[in-house]
């Protein structure tokens, strides 16, 4: 059941990335142009994203357990340190270049194309050099 749920969830966000234009790089790139040609139409996207995420949020406050098992993921800490603005940073960057991010660029290998491929690859990469990155990072700075 697990299985065909997380599907079903998949199969619909990969859909609304594609129908919303998320996984198409010129509109991505354009929402983020603010000072260029900017196109305002993602705001929707990422307000219609926002809003059941908050829905969400505040049923599991209530609910014991997930429907299908496990348990619910612990909030972030709130806290903004040194590591979540250089991840955010590159990930801006990242994004703002390619004009992907993480789930655009999966369900963009959907339908083909080779900047799809080579996003994933550099992602892929991305995550496999972070732990030895942080490491070195949390090595250099003085105890906090």
């Amino acid at each position: 059941m697990r299985l065909i749920l997380s599907f079903i969830a998949g199969a619909l966000f990969g859909t609304g990335l594609y129908l919303s234009g998320m996984t198409d790089t010129d509109k991505v790139q354009g929402w983020l142009d603010i000072f260029g040609d900017w196109d305002p139409t993602l705001a929707f996207v990422m307000g219609g994203a926002i809003l059941p995420m908050a829905i969400a949020w505040r049923v599991t406050r209530r609910a014991r357990a997930p429907l299908v098992g496990g348990a619910f993921p612990v909030p972030a800490d709130p806290e903004v340190d040194r590591r979540l603005v250089i991840g955010s940073t590159l990930f801006g960057m990242g994004w703002g270049l390619s004009g992907l991010c993480p789930g655009p660029a999966v369900a963009s290998l959907s339908f083909g194309g080779t900047e799809g491929v080579v996003f994933l690859i550099a992602m892929l990469a991305g995550m496999f050099l972070a732990p030895g990155v942080k490491l070195r990072l949390d090595r250099a700075s003085p105890a906090e």
